[in-house]
């Protein structure tokens, strides 16, 4: 499915600058993923929160030499990992919790970066299996916790151009954007570093075709997330040099990535679809890239060389919580085992359809909270099965009860081929409303349409 969405075009502030950053963030093409922390010391791609934290000891720590090469490779952009899944930060934290005591890798790593004039991007780990924050165990005290190690990342170490979250609404850790909330957590970055990119490796999560909760669409190619054909939204992929992410016994000597795969499969033909490429070269228990690893990556800044980069279409953020999750949602008819509870139930792999030969019909969502909203998203699984690779509704609107009376909130609009493989997302004035209501028009040469999710939001502006 092709990665587009049809969009209301006026820009709030908060967009215009956003869109500046996106631009900023793609002119960079090519960054450094550094995987360094406990699981480099036992061989592992998650360390063993068990392990005495004394097991944590580079001999011979060198972030000079790790940007050097990230330099001589064309790359402008860098992201280490300061706390991985197991829960141990690699930099002193005040907060308590398991961590660095004779040396700051954060602070040499920022240093180093700014000496070779590298943007600094962070990654941090939602999921703690030292602190205990893991779903069914969230607590109020474990949020602070979270809040204040984001608040010495972002007020110790200078300006962060991107932090990239993991471990967060993902299928094996299960901490939901409820569960910790994402709309708290994105607007206390936002009021420490205004300029600073929040991205979550969500992708795998939510439609190709929309920027939810993250300010760029990050995949994680290594898990079997690939960019969609004909991207235009802003986006970063992320691949390995040598075969896993953190650095492993043999890897010395280990197969890595050929320099025509980086350049010509990845950079080249990525970089076209408005994404970026992060490539993770993992230091070793010296604290040092391996010789092959620096060789690899010298011969990549000699192949490469990179184009201009387009100039990034508007696209619209979403931060905050669908306020129709989980209503009560009535339809005009449905198909059996197809009912309207699949459209707000938050598995936007499932959807509502009519029954067969039917192609009009409406959906209503009843509103007991009477919510303020000013975003509403209307998402059509085009490309989920074979025999649906094209959009088969040819009209819809939106309609709100506001105190008592229907109103059209989104005029009738119809889905032209060039947005048959998007979703669509229009804002409104601020209103308030205890229903809504969306009424389709399929096509009539094809099979009855389907909805695979509804959404409503009361965004920043």
């Amino acid at each position: 499915m092709g990665a587009e969405q049809s969009v209301d075009q006026t820009q709030t502030p908060r967009q215009q600058n956003l869109l500046r950053l996106q631009q900023s963030f793609l002119d960079l093409r090519f960054g450094l993923f550094i995987h360094f922390n406990m699981a480099t010391f036992q061989n592992l791609e998650w360390g063993d929160p068990r392990a005495p934290t004394k097991l944590f000891s580079p001999s011979k720590l060198d972030t000079d030499q790790w940007l050097a090469a990230a330099k001589a490779a064309g790359m402008t952009y860098a992201c280490l990992t300061t706390k991985h899944h197991d829960g141990f930060a690699i930099w002193p934290t005040k907060t308590g919790g398991a961590s660095v005591t004779t040396v700051d890798v954060v602070r040499s790593y920022v240093d180093s970066c700014r000496k070779a004039n590298i943007r600094v991007g962070l990654y941090y780990s939602i999921l703690d299996l030292r602190a205990d924050i893991r779903k069914f165990c969230i607590t109020p005290e474990k949020i602070v916790f979270v809040k204040a190690q984001l608040s010495e990342l972002l007020t110790d170490y200078g300006a962060i151009d991107l932090l990239v979250f993991d471990g967060w609404n993902a299928p094996w850790s299960r901490i939901t954007y409820e569960d910790i909330s994402f709309e708290e957590i994105y607007n206390h970055i936002k009021s420490l570093q205004p300029d600073c990119l929040v991205m979550d490796l969500n992708a795998s999560e939510y439609p190709t075709s929309g920027l939810y909760y993250t300010d760029i669409k990050s995949f994680e190619a290594n898990a079997g997330q690939l960019l969609p054909g004909g991207n235009i939204l802003p986006a970063q992929s992320c691949f390995t040099l040598t075969d896993q992410w953190f650095w492993k016994e043999g890897d010395d000597k280990g197969r890595l990535k050929s320099v025509e795969q980086v350049v010509n499969d990845w950079l080249y033909p990525l970089n076209k679809q408005f994404c970026n490429v992060l490539l993770n070269a993992p230091p070793n228990r010296e604290g040092r890239l391996s010789p092959n690893v620096v060789e690899r990556l010298h011969a990549i800044g000699k192949l490469w060389k990179p184009s201009p980069m387009k100039p990034v279409r508007p696209s619209i953020n979403i931060i905050t919580p669908n306020l129709c999750h989980r209503q009560p949602i009535y339809a005009s008819a449905s198909r059996a085992t197809f009912g309207p509870d699949f459209v707000n139930d938050g598995v936007l792999s499932h959807s509502w359809t009519l029954p067969p030969n039917e192609h009009s019909g409406w959906l209503e969502i009843d509103l007991p909270q009477n919510p303020s909203f000013n975003t509403i998203v209307l998402f059509e699984p085009v490309g989920r099965w074979k025999n649906y690779s094209e959009t088969r509704i040819s009209s819809y609107r939106f309609t709100a009860l506001i105190e008592g009376s229907w109103k059209e909130i989104v005029p009738k609009s119809r889905v032209t081929k060039d947005e048959e493989n998007r979703i669509h997302i229009h804002q409104i004035r601020p209103i308030s409303a205890s229903r809504i209501r969306l009424e389709i028009d399929g096509k009539l040469s094809l099979p009855e349409p389907h909805v695979a999710d509804i959404g409503i939001y009361n965004e920043p502006v």
